[in-house]
C-alpha cells in the first residue's frame, strides 16, 4: 500500500502499519534538505561574514591607530624623561647664575647707597661745622661786646663822660667848618 506523506510516497508495511520509506526517497529528501539549507546559508552568511569582517578590520585599524598614538606618547615621555636630568641641571645652572647676578646687583646697589649716605653725612658734618663756627663767632663777638661794655662802664665816670661829649662836639664843629 502506498501513502503520500510530506511530499514523499511511502509504502506501508503490512505487518505493523508503519510505512516503509524507500531509501532513494530518503536520499532525495536529504539532498533537497541539504540544498535548501545550503541555499539559505549561501544567501545569508556572506553578508554576515562581510559585515563581521568589516567590523573586525575596522577594529584592527582603530587598534593600530591607538597603538601608534600610544607609541608616540610613550616615545615623547621617554624623550622627556631622557632629557629630564639635563633640564634639571640646566635649571640649576641658570638659577645659580641668576642668584650670582642678583647678589652682584644687590652689592652694587648697597655700595652706591653707602656712598650716597657717606657723601650726605660729609655734607651734613660740613654744614654743621659752618653753623657751629658762625654761632661761635657770634657768641665770641657778643662776649667781646659785653666785655668791652663792661670795661667802658668801669672806666666811665662823670668826668670821662663829659670829656667824651666835649671831644665829640669839637669834632662836629671842625667838620662843619670844613
Amino acid at each position: 500500500m502506498l501513502l503520500f506523506a510530506g511530499g514523499v510516497w511511502l509504502r506501508a508495511q503490512e505487518s505493523g502499519g508503519v510505512p516503509e520509506v524507500n531509501p532513494g526517497w530518503k536520499w532525495a529528501n536529504f539532498v533537497i534538505l541539504v540544498a535548501g539549507l545550503g541555499y539559505l546559508l549561501a544567501k545569508a552568511l556572506p553578508p554576515l561574514f562581510k559585515s563581521r569582517t568589516e567590523e573586525i578590520q575596522k577594529g584592527i585599524a582603530e587598534a593600530r591607530a591607538v597603538k601608534l598614538d600610544a607609541d608616540k606618547r610613550a616615545a615623547d615621555v621617554a624623550a622627556r624623561t631622557a632629557t629630564l636630568g639635563a633640564d634639571i641641571e640646566r635649571f640649576r645652572v641658570e638659577a645659580k647664575a641668576e642668584m650670582q647676578q642678583e647678589g652682584e646687583r644687590i652689592r652694587q646697589e648697597t655700595a652706591a647707597q653707602i656712598a650716597r649716605l657717606e657723601h650726605q653725612a660729609e655734607e651734613d658734618i660740613e654744614m654743621t661745622g659752618k653753623l657751629a663756627r658762625r654761632e661761635l663767632k657770634s657768641y665770641a663777638a657778643k662776649l667781646s661786646l659785653d666785655l668791652a661794655e663792661q670795661r667802658v662802664r668801669e672806666r666811665m665816670n662823670a668826668a670821662t663822660e663829659q670829656g667824651l661829649v666835649d671831644a665829640f662836639i669839637q669834632d662836629l664843629e671842625r667838620e662843619s667848618k670844613n
